[in-house]
């Protein structure tokens, strides 16, 4: 008997401890990745030639980071490995993937979706600008590029990637102007019961807080963002928040790092038509998945943030889960075995991250407010520069209450980022200008390729 064709997308925690499980159970798994090397965002290799030490470069998180791609080395003669390669539809039993201009289609039996998160981006007049960046983007720029965004850089958003960034950044000897968050000081009861299911995790986004401080850097919380300073001609010169107190501060700045907590990547899923539900606490719709991490779609199983954001170690305990609830599906007598043994155990563990998950997302409020509050003349979408003036006349003039229809009046969501960056708050101005809830406005349906890319031959089956 054959063994199942399994292919997993996503070399990051979740993809590298979905594909160990494979392998541990006797298959040669096929794992896709876009990225040059393994290790996903969070653990994102430095470039070859680069030297610094996993303690500079990681933080903390080393360790774990260190730990991760040693199982990806251990792996790499045992899998089908396809780096720089991007998965950009889904089909009935396939996965189209392409590379340097070719593409081809992966048969598959199971289809393991770990396609992480990205920044959940919140628009501030003056951020199309050049010299503003996603926290992610800044993380990638001294990760993997070795050199900082800006030689003084503010951090401006909510949720603990802005304290790591920020932290890297003082790490790396980089000037960091301020960090400004919008979420309140003082967490509310039932964040700190979420949060203190991993007591140890929180301990240590105070202590990212705390070193912040004592180097002397400015480090406001419950602002609201005013604007971004600058011209076309030089780019960003300062960020302006009110302050906890109402008062404006003005903050002198060649860069600014943005991001809100995250956005689960789900086109693929989406692309598999697999079903989804609106979260109320975090304001997003994610993909429905069972205990197990399968989806609604038989042979379709999503694990890590690109279905929950529940960080690093979440996604290595629902890589491992997805990938023998697979197996155990497709009736693997090894796979079936491993499930039965290991499954109440991790279920578990993503049980308590889960929990820790819906304390952050209380800690770190997504501020849906700054959306309504913002002027006609700011821009949503960067790359079509439509403004929220647009969106508006497109509910006002136009009848369009569901962001799709909007997207059509408008081209919101249709310039290179396909809507990651504009889509949630877009979603917000909308619902806003026409008085109905943000659930009811709906999500912007993905479409295939997920990200521009050339094609220049015929795909070829694998």
């Amino acid at each position: 008997m054959s063994l199942p064709r399994v292919v997993v997308v996503g070399a990051g925690p979740a993809g590298v401890r979905a594909a160990q499980a494979l392998v541990d159970c006797g298959l040669h798994p096929v794992l896709v990745d876009e990225g040059m090397q393994d290790g996903g965002q969070i653990y994102r290799r430095q470039p070859e030639g680069f030297t610094r030490p996993y303690a500079k470069l990681y933080g903390s998180e080393a360790p774990k980071a260190l730990a991760l791609h040693q199982t990806f080395a251990a792996l790499r003669e045992r899998i089908d490995y396809f780096g720089a390669t991007l998965a950009w539809n889904v089909t009935a039993g396939e996965l189209h993937v392409a590379r340097e201009g070719k593409s081809r289609v992966l048969p598959f039996d199971a289809l393991l979706v770990c396609a992480g998160a990205t920044d959940r981006l919140m628009p501030v007049p003056g951020w199309q600008r050049a010299g503003c960046f996603s926290l992610g983007a800044a993380q990638i720029a001294l990760k993997a590029q070795a050199c900082a965004i800006g030689a003084r850089t503010v951090f401006l958003g909510s949720g603990p990637l802005l304290y790591l960034v920020a932290s890297q950044y003082l790490q790396a000897g980089a000037r960091v102007a301020a960090v400004l968050d919008t979420s309140p000081a003082t967490p509310s009861l039932g964040a700190l019961r979420g949060l203190l299911a991993r007591p140890k995790l929180a301990w240590r986004g105070l202590m990212l807080q705390r070193a912040i401080r004592r180097a002397g850097i400015p480090l406001l919380q419950g602002v609201t963002p005013l604007a971004i300073d600058g011209d076309n001609a030089h780019g960003v010169s300062a960020v302006r928040v009110r302050d906890a107190q109402g008062r404006e501060q003005r903050f002198e700045t060649d860069a600014v790092g943005l991001g809100w907590h995250l956005r689960a990547e789900t086109q693929l899923a989406d692309l598999a038509r697999c079903e989804f539900v609106f979260e109320p606490a975090s304001r997003q719709w994610l993909p429905r998945i069972d205990a197990d991490g399968r989806s609604s779609v038989r042979g379709v199983y999503l694990a890590g943030d690109g279905a929950r954001i529940l960080g690093a170690d979440g996604a290595e305990a629902a890589g491992r889960l997805a990938a023998l609830a697979a197996l155990a599906d497709l009736g693997h007598a090894e796979g079936a075995r491993r499930f039965a043994a290991e499954g109440s155990a991790l279920r578990h563990t993503l049980m308590r991250m889960d929990r820790f998950r819906a304390g952050l997302v209380e800690a770190f409020p997504w501020p849906h407010g700054q959306a309504a509050a913002l002027p006609d003349d700011a821009v949503v979408c960067r790359c079509e520069s439509i403004s929220v003036g647009e969106l508006r006349a497109c509910v006002r003039d136009k009848g369009g209450r569901e962001v799709n229809r909007v997207k059509a009046f408008s081209r919101l969501g249709m310039g290179r980022c396909q809507g990651r960056y504009c889509g949630h708050a877009g979603a917000e101005v909308v619902a806003a200008a026409a008085g109905v809830s943000v659930e009811w406005v709906g999500r912007l349906r993905s479409q295939a390729p997920v990200k521009p890319l050339l094609m220049n031959t015929p795909e070829a089956k694998a």
